[in-house]
């Protein structure tokens, strides 16, 4: 309701499809800047304090919103300034929000999970833009049917905060160590996203199929409005038949899932956007854009789940709201520079132009994207292997702070052994990196052939500690096939060095 009639708005304040198409802009640009921030907040301090925080920062942004539009003091540039700060919250709120959902259910049915939770936010998008343009259509006025809109949404807040109030989260994962600082909450995420190529994968498909999809949600309008001379009813009734077919795609999209593969969904995802957009830009006739409307909407929900659902099972406990926080953000940022594009080229050029060129760059993209495989809906399981797995022996006891930290292992190796070992090791090094080492590698002993070492080095001893701690069980697979290759009757040699400062003194 709140999208619906705050572009609506924007349309009797301004005919500029540059302004119109900036809402989607004003909406996306806040979680471009701040999505991962959100997700490292969220990932370091308590999830329940932060939703009520941001809650009630949205109630606060929208109660004033609605009542400069009641005054008819909003302008153009207010309109979007508020927008903006409306959905400052919604980038802070969001990481965490979507990261509470394996809290709630076994990881077995996060798929299913996000399907569910996806058809309530799309059954809210198929009612709410119908509801917004009704009560928008209802006033004398469209400063008035706006302005109440927006305190119908301020007042939707307070239930949510309500139930947030009550509810009493059990996290996954709770370390037994001290939380990380927010600089190096967003390094350490940041090293966890660079090493997992399968979510790398996820963002480039991502940015990929928001860049395009984008066209509808911010031309819609201006369809309605010049080119089909409909009111804010007809708008609404448009919008709301991408968020029905959503609703359709979220209830079929398990069995969906089922026969398809993730990789064939987003591309055919965005083959039906593509004929979505091509009509948009070509046909005049409204029960032909229905239908078409209607496919995009389960397009959009089907390639969505998808992507958040392979964000979700990529993820440890430990990182998931920083890799969620940075899905948010990239997707926006694809719906972001999307809107501002088509917006460009359908100010200057045409509506019809800007439709058909997001069309052909969805068909594009088809055969490039799927360079970047997603992975399956299979769970695999990123719990610590040993949560309270013991501290190192050690005779000098490190200060937290301590460091930078330099752990060698030495193995010995047989020569007929040496690509087998070189292979499984450097599959090793991506672990070692993205649970926390800034520094990996591994050697031979040009004097000892058959002696290997591998070295990596950890900020501080902290984070050494935090670094066994996140130590799953896929990773100790990795460890283990590596180690497999030692010969002798014990284990790899580990040692733990710390830097070795210049002495100070008098």
């Amino acid at each position: 309701m709140q999208d619906t009639a705050g572009t609506w708005l924007m349309t009797s304040l301004t005919t500029s499809p540059l302004l119109i198409a900036l809402m989607q802009t004003a909406a996306g640009l806040p979680v471009l800047l701040l999505g991962y921030p959100a997700g490292a907040t969220a990932d370091i301090v308590d999830r329940r304090r932060l939703l009520i925080f941001w809650q009630a920062w949205m109630l606060a942004t929208v109660a004033i919103l609605s009542v400069l539009t009641f005054a008819g003091i909003v302008s153009p540039w207010t309109l979007l300034g508020l927008t903006f700060l409306l959905n400052i919250g919604a980038a802070m709120n969001n990481p965490a929000w979507q990261a509470i959902v394996p809290e709630l259910v076994p990881r077995s049915e996060l798929p299913s999970a996000v399907a569910v939770n996806s058809a309530g936010y799309n059954l809210a998008r198929a009612v709410g833009p119908a509801l917004g343009g009704l009560m928008v259509a209802a006033f004398a006025t469209v400063m008035l049917g706006a302005g109440s809109v927006f305190l119908v949404n301020s007042l939707s807040f307070v239930a949510v905060i309500f139930v947030l109030y009550q509810w009493r989260s059990k996290p996954l994962y709770k370390s037994a160590l001290p939380a990380e600082r927010l600089s190096g909450a967003l390094m350490s995420g940041l090293r966890y996203l660079r090493y997992t190529p399968d979510l790398r994968a996820t963002f480039v498909r991502t940015f990929t199929f928001a860049s395009f999809a984008s066209a509808v949600w911010a031309l819609l309008a201006v369809v309605a409005r010049q080119d089909l001379r409909q009111g804010a009813m007809a708008y609404g009734i448009l919008n709301g038949c991408l968020g029905a077919g959503a609703v359709v795609g979220a209830s079929l999209l398990p069995r969906v899932r089922q026969r398809i593969s993730a990789d064939m969904i987003v591309a055919g995802s965005s083959a039906i956007f593509a004929g979505t957009l091509a009509t948009l830009g070509l046909v005049r006739n409204v029960p032909l854009i229905v239908v078409s409307l209607l496919a995009a909407g389960f397009a959009w929900t089907s390639a969505l789940s998808t992507l958040n659902v392979t964000v979700q099972i990529s993820t440890p406990p430990w990182v998931q709201a920083r890799a969620l926080g940075t899905y948010q953000m990239i997707f926006w940022g694809g719906v972001a520079t999307g809107s501002a594009l088509w917006g460009f080229v359908a100010q200057h050029i045409s509506t019809p132009a800007a439709l058909l060129a997001a069309s052909a760059t969805a068909l594009a993209s088809i055969p490039l994207a799927s360079r970047f495989h997603l992975l399956e809906e299979t769970p695999p399981d990123h719990a610590p292997y040993a949560l309270n797995r013991a501290a190192p022996q050690v005779v000098i006891e490190p200060h937290p702070d301590d460091g930078p930290v330099l752990v060698t292992i030495e193995y010995q190796i047989l020569p007929e052994d040496y690509s087998a070992f070189t292979g499984a090791i450097h599959k090793v090094r991506d672990m070692r990196l993205r649970n926390g080492a800034i520094r990996w590698g591994v050697f031979q002993d040009a004097r000892q052939p058959d002696r290997f070492v591998e070295t990596f080095v950890v900020d501080s001893w902290i984070d050494f500690l935090r670094q066994r701690e996140r130590f799953s069980a896929p990773d100790r697979a990795l460890r283990d096939h590596a180690w497999s290759f030692h010969q002798g009757d014990s284990p790899p040699t580990v040692s733990y060095m710390l830097y070795a400062r210049e002495a100070t003194g008098d």
